[in-house]
């Protein structure tokens, strides 16, 4: 196909390359925010560059964090099982899921052997579980044995291992609970550091920068406003102080990535290419009310969650959740964060444990876990 070099050569002005003036006017708003604080957000860190030449400072919050691996293998016994179920469903009895249910028993029955108080009070001693090891215990012994008790049945009477049968003898009775105490417990965790880690830094939130990168999760995880929990954080921590239009997701973003421990050096060479990302899409967004004042501008609004009735046979995003033992709404949202591709599994209640911290002044001990506590 021929092209025309003049006009590519126009298109190349504005937008084609370092050089072009899309790429300098993103510059010069990178410049203009020089001295803003910046919060960059991967899947697992939190990178706050203070603005102004001064030292990055790194918060961990995922997967370095005790007890997360321990409580997911927990919350996952539920989707595991269903995973057997559908494995037979679509290959029958020739296929795998009868090896698969016996190494997930295996596996079930060696966790909670390991399983003990002890454990969690001195091992993964979470600060923020401290007085809820001994419930902990027996939420996760009781969830393994249902789990055990369940699986064993299934093998001995594989007729019997059917949807309603999956739901009525295990889901409804145990596990569903079970799901939302644990994703909840590792929610606040994770919430209650990342708050008091921002309000030890004493952010200037009015002039904060945010940039959210990578990939969240599963490929299609956390790429709105309302699916992502590390933006749930984010805000319930500001306090409403940070402005919606200030935070960016880009799923799209650079690699960026924190080494353990972190290298000051290399994150100092990270901060001027994420400030220029930040600034491009700033950038653009400011021409609108330059070039089209008096036509209805664009405000993002805060997150509304649809609140169920009666009736409600669908939604569009998790539900409202109005008390912890709201059980219609807790249990929606487990279906929801399956069954909606750009939802984060783990971040089932985050959003939930990050209001009830807020709310209770960042203190475990005070926020009803639901499934634990209620």
């Amino acid at each position: 196909m021929n092209a025309s070099p003049e006009l590519l050569h126009l298109f190349e002005t504005y937008t084609g390359g370092p050089d072009s003036l899309g790429a300098t006017l993103a510059r010069v708003t990178a410049q203009a925010h020089a001295d803003d604080p910046l919060i960059v957000a991967t899947s697992a860190d939190l990178v706050l560059f203070p603005g102004g030449g001064g030292t990055p400072q790194v918060q961990g919050f995922r997967l370095g964090t005790r007890g997360f691996k321990e409580l997911a293998g927990v919350s996952h016994l539920g989707p595991a099982i269903a995973s057997l179920l559908r494995l037979r469903e679509l290959q029958g009895d020739a296929g795998p899921w009868r090896a698969e249910a016996e190494r997930l028993l295996a596996s079930t029955r060696t966790a909670r052997a390991a399983n003990s108080v002890r454990m969690w009070r001195e091992q993964i001693a979470v600060a923020a579980f401290r007085g809820r090891e001994e419930k902990i215990a027996a939420l996760v012994n009781d969830a393994c044995l249902a789990s055990e008790d369940y699986l064993e049945r299934v093998l001995r009477a594989p007729q019997e291992f059917t949807r309603e049968d999956l739901r009525r003898r295990l889901l409804e009775p145990r596990l569903n609970a079970v799901m939302i105490a644990t994703f909840f417990l590792v929610g606040m965790d994770i919430a209650h550091r990342v708050i008091a880690w921002f309000d030890g830094l004493a952010l200037d939130w009015t002039r904060a920068m945010a940039l959210i990168v990578g990939r969240q999760g599963r490929p299609t995880a956390g790429v709105t406003w309302t699916t992502n929990s590390v933006h749930a954080m984010m805000t319930g921590a500001a306090r409403g102080r940070l402005a919606l239009e200030r935070i960016f997701i880009a799923p799209h973003g650079p690699d960026f990535r924190v080494s353990q421990p972190p290298d000051l050096a290399a994150l100092r060479a990270q901060e001027q290419p994420l400030r220029e990302l930040w600034a491009q899409v700033r950038a653009t967004c400011e021409l609108a009310p330059l070039m089209y004042e008096g036509y209805p501008a664009y405000a993002p609004g805060a997150v509304q969650r649809p609140v169920l009735t009666p009736d409600t046979q669908a939604v569009a995003e998790m539900p409202a959740i109005h008390a912890p033992d709201d059980w219609r709404a807790l249990t929606t949202r487990l279906r929801v964060v399956l069954e909606d591709p750009r939802q984060l599994l783990s971040g089932c209640v985050t959003d939930y444990a990050v209001a009830q911290l807020v709310a209770h002044g960042n203190d475990p001990a005070r926020v009803t876990v639901p499934g634990l506590d209620s």
